[in-house]
């Protein structure tokens, strides 16, 4: 719950029931929560997995000593960071993220798989992703591929096209 809150705080989203208390829901759509965060964390290919119990106990405590700081009485119902309300989070990861803070390299981590769940759906095929309504790829505009199953871009980003395909190149794409 912990670590659902750091993601929701990195990309925030809509709280997924009326009494959601990992996900603060100050933004609408789905955030890096819904986009799959703590499945990509959880993914052996990113290696955060093994880490993941000690992480969220360290954010917990961080959140403690915060509250402490800050004179926040913490409700005891829920995990400590997931107590504090969007702004102190917002505060506290800015710390946790900062120059100094010799922690700041796994902090950074959590919050790049974050990202990552959202900007590429990293813990899942990216068709079925996209059938499902992914949030982070419906967002960012992301197309689906064509009836075949791949993607061909009929206008070119900078507005022409930079190189002709190789002679050689197959129908699908694939050089020869």
């Amino acid at each position: 719950m912990a670590l659902e809150a750091y993601a929701d705080t990195i990309l925030p989203g809509e709280k997924r029931w009326p009494g959601d208390r990992a996900v603060a829901g100050v933004s609408q759509g789905g955030g890096a929560v819904a986009s799959g965060a703590l499945e990509v964390l959880r993914s052996a290919e990113g290696g955060m997995a093994p880490a993941l119990d000690a992480l969220a106990d360290a954010l917990n405590e961080h959140a403690r000593q915060y509250a402490a700081e800050a004179g926040i009485e913490l409700d005891h119902d829920v995990p400590p960071f997931v107590s504090l309300d969007y702004p102190n989070r917002v505060r506290l990861v800015q710390r946790l993220t900062g120059r100094t803070h010799p922690e700041r390299e796994a902090w950074i981590s959590v919050a790049m798989f974050s990202t990552i769940a959202f900007d590429a759906a990293a813990h899942t095929h990216t068709v079925e992703a996209l059938a499902a309504g992914h949030p982070g790829l419906t967002t960012i505009g992301f197309r689906p591929p064509d009836s075949d199953g791949l993607w061909r871009f009929d206008s070119y980003s900078y507005g022409r096209q930079l190189a002709r395909p190789h002679p050689h190149t197959t129908p699908s794409g694939s050089p020869a």
